[in-house]
């Protein structure tokens, strides 16, 4: 399986010096959205210490909109980089981000109590809410794609929240 890990200077000390000593190739160009996009990029390079063998891809990137914010990302692939591959794989990993980004902000925050699951019980107990969390999740998904039903009832919510305190109510009338 291919891979496009972020990676962060904090958490990769060892690869960020290696990357910052070397003769990286820079590419740069501008999207129709008025964003200037830059790359530093180095194929073949040790990713720890530890593992000299271990060889990976190593993309950096920045982002400036046209007032002038600047975003910067870094990642690792097994992806070969060049020139005409780097904006795709730039896009591939801010995609990554985006939608774990999404996954755990709904899991916090539309009533599935993410955080609160995992403080509970002294073998496996919380890994047992964990799964049943992401099972809650994935039923929920598959039906807000497929299911007439829960659309319709998902559309007249501006939450997923909304809709479960909602059913929460109609359950405790019965």
């Amino acid at each position: 399986m291919r891979y496009i890990i972020g990676v962060k200077p904090s958490d990769h000390k060892f690869l960020f010096g290696l990357v910052n000593q070397s003769a990286c190739t820079e590419h740069k160009h501008h999207t129709d959205d008025g964003k200037t996009h830059c790359y530093r990029y180095l194929n073949q390079v040790q990713l720890n210490k530890k593992h000299p063998d271990f060889k990976t891809n190593f993309i950096e990137y920045w982002e400036t909109d046209k007032k002038g914010k600047r975003q910067h990302f870094s990642w690792i692939t097994d992806i070969q980089i060049t020139n005409d591959n780097v904006f795709h794989i730039m896009r591939g990993g801010r995609s990554n981000w985006r939608i774990e980004n999404n996954t755990f902000n709904t899991l916090k925050n539309q009533h599935y109590h993410f955080s609160h699951n995992f403080g509970h019980g002294y073998q496996h107990l919380c890994t047992v809410f964990g799964m049943l969390m992401l099972l809650a999740f994935l039923v929920d998904q598959v039906q807000e794609l497929s299911c007439y039903l829960f659309k319709k009832a998902r559309a007249k919510f501006n939450s997923r929240t909304s809709l479960w305190e909602k059913c929460e109510v109609c359950l405790e009338s019965i």
